[in-house]
């Protein structure tokens, strides 16, 4: 299981460049894998700080996505979140990190990454 992070800035949305396949060199939700053990919330907040160096507090659950593959079943939380602090940076297992306008979103962007944000620029 995986956590996504939503995170806006005014206008602009947080995307990290993926450094790792799959989709290495694609923009993305910033998130990842959950502990055994740990909370969603805190998933979220470890992952967004690892990749991004930016703080954040978990607001509430946006999409749930499940990519099937003929070996695999993996299921994303995607969690509106609000800046705390931080300074935005690129951590080891992303290749950038940058802020977006939210009408100006990167081609090279994972599925379902654009209805995802739209569906939280609509609740935030």
């Amino acid at each position: 299981m995986g956590v996504g992070a939503v995170v806006f800035d005014g206008e602009r949305v947080l995307l990290v460049k993926r450094a790792n396949e799959p989709f290495r060199g694609w923009w993305s939700l910033p998130g990842g894998i959950v502990e055994t053990g740990e909370l969603l919330k805190d998933a979220v907040r470890r992952e967004l700080h690892e990749e991004t160096g930016l703080e954040v507090e978990p607001l509430n659950i946006v999409e749930v996505f499940e990519s099937i593959r003929p070996t695999y079943h993996f299921v994303v939380v995607d969690f509106l979140c609000r800046l705390t602090g931080g300074q935005l940076r690129a951590g080891s297992d992303a290749a950038g990190a940058q802020w977006f306008p939210l009408h100006e979103l990167p081609e090279h962007l994972t599925a379902g990454a654009a209805e995802v944000i739209g569906k939280a620029a609509a609740v935030r």
